[in-house]
């Protein structure tokens, strides 16, 4: 059976030498460490593992712009994340950049073990305190909603944003602040991974919104 090569992502080293020792008993090659997503990126550009352990709080670049990065210059690569963030925004977040797996902190080493081969066979795998959030949030009435990713004041302000209201005039009409309608559509605009308010607007009107 071939040996898995795995790359470490974690900004503390003797967290990530007691996984590799972890890993070594289940006879993976721990081919790399990075100490920031910077790093994990350049890595895994260059080693090509089979799958990359990712922590999401590290300094400079963090997880989840890592996990983009890597999921789009090498879609191949499985990314297991592996943090003490257990909150809806981080896990979600760390899907939709194409993350496989998420398990928190204190999983046990068969436990990692595990999630590291059903990554690298192409499968995705949750701890048992996230599985229930992620299957509630992809099922049911939440998914079928566009842009489940987005708060329902959100939702409602794309949906005004895509029929071509301004700022000024979305304030009027949900009796907000002109600061809370901004700082909503800047909100918007990094849940949909889009660079402006023009793209904000297609995406919206493909999903059926405005």
């Amino acid at each position: 059976m071939t040996t898995l090569r795995i790359l470490i992502a974690d900004d503390h080293p003797l967290y990530r030498d007691g996984l590799t020792a972890a890993l070594a008993t289940a006879r993976f090659d721990v081919v790399g460490e990075a100490a920031d997503g910077r790093q994990a990126v350049a890595l895994s550009l260059e080693l090509q593992p089979d799958v990359v352990i990712m922590d999401l709080d590290m300094p400079g670049m963090g997880g989840i712009e890592a996990t983009r990065r890597i999921a789009h210059g090498s879609p191949h690569v499985g990314i297991l994340v592996l943090t003490m963030l257990a909150d809806d925004d981080s896990v979600f977040a760390a899907l939709r950049v194409g993350a496989r797996g998420y398990l928190l902190k204190g999983a046990s080493q068969a436990e990692i073990v595990r999630a590291v081969q059903t990554v690298a066979d192409g499968g995705g795998v949750f701890g048992a305190s996230l599985a229930r959030r992620v299957m509630d949030h992809f099922s049911g009435q939440q998914a079928t909603e566009p842009f489940p990713e987005l708060t329902d004041r959100e939702r409602e302000v794309l949906a005004l944003v895509a029929a071509g209201q301004n700022n000024t005039a979305i304030a009027a009409q949900l009796a907000l602040a002109h600061k809370t309608v901004r700082n909503h559509i800047s909100n918007i605009l990094t849940k949909l991974q889009v660079s402006d308010r023009a793209q904000a607007i297609i995406r919206a009107r493909t999903a059926g919104l405005g």
